[in-house]
């Protein structure tokens, strides 16, 4: 299986063009024979809590159909990161996962930040992916792969893949960095990052979305500056990205 993380910079609020930024991420992802493409928390508004409930919506929504039509085209899987409406007027940050000639998958954050609960709701749910070779595929969004209980659940479950969509800024990022590494070695998952460039939710965004091995061994990482994809494929464990934007 060929999973990748999306590093973008997204539009603040723009929804129309952050899916045209998707697109380009996945057109690419296609090009490459991917199999799985994963974007930062929130990629489709930027991360922006004081707009979220504005900006919230539903897996059903018109705007996104061409994800499914993407994904029905060429079988990859797509996670993306919204705000997602819920029960009485609730908001949660959420992920809409997008397989061929399936319903959407929606996994909503567990583990909010300290800072979330003023604009988000958290949600007890699960989700785990299984890629057309078998790979069971755990997502993590953000703050939820510093609580030991999230990814310990992923490993239980069997888990071989862990991935967190996050947006990780230049202060916090090296020790989000160590939190993977150290997942990934604990369980002997392949782990990968999604992280933002540019600067969103009043956050300078550190980029370096990364991908580390079984014993938690950095394989690579894309640097601050650069829009593009950076993949594994889990039965060679060849890495490789492709740098679409350099600022």
């Amino acid at each position: 299986m060929k999973i990748a993380v999306a590093q973008i910079q997204a539009f603040r609020g723009d929804v129309e063009k952050n899916i045209e930024k998707h697109l380009l991420m996945i057109d690419a992802a296609r090009e490459n024979h991917l199999d799985m493409i994963v974007f930062p928390e929130l990629s489709l508004t930027g991360y922006e809590p004081q707009l979220a409930k504005a900006l919230a919506t539903t897996s059903v929504d018109v705007r996104l159909s061409v994800f499914q039509e993407r994904s029905d085209a060429s079988g990859l899987v797509i996670g993306l990161g919204t705000p997602i409406k819920g029960e009485d007027g609730l908001v949660h940050i959420g992920m809409i996962v997008f397989q061929a000639h399936q319903e959407p998958m929606v996994y909503c954050k567990q583990h909010l930040y300290p800072t979330e609960p003023e604009y988000f709701a958290s949600k007890k749910n699960e989700l785990l992916l299984i890629g057309a070779d078998g790979t069971k595929v755990a997502p993590a969004i953000c703050y939820e792969l510093s609580v030991a209980e999230h990814s310990a659940k992923a490993s239980e479950k069997g888990a071989e893949v862990y991935f967190a969509s996050v947006l990780n800024s230049v202060n916090g990022v090296d020790g989000d960095l160590s939190k993977l590494s150290a997942i990934a070695s604990k369980y002997g998952m392949i782990t990968l990052m999604a992280n933002y460039v540019g600067r969103s939710g009043g956050y300078d965004c550190a980029g370096k979305s990364s991908v580390w091995n079984t014993k938690g061994e950095l394989l690579g990482q894309l640097a601050p500056g650069e829009e593009g994809l950076l993949w594994i494929d889990t039965q060679t464990m060849a890495v490789q990205q492709e740098i679409l934007i350099n600022a």
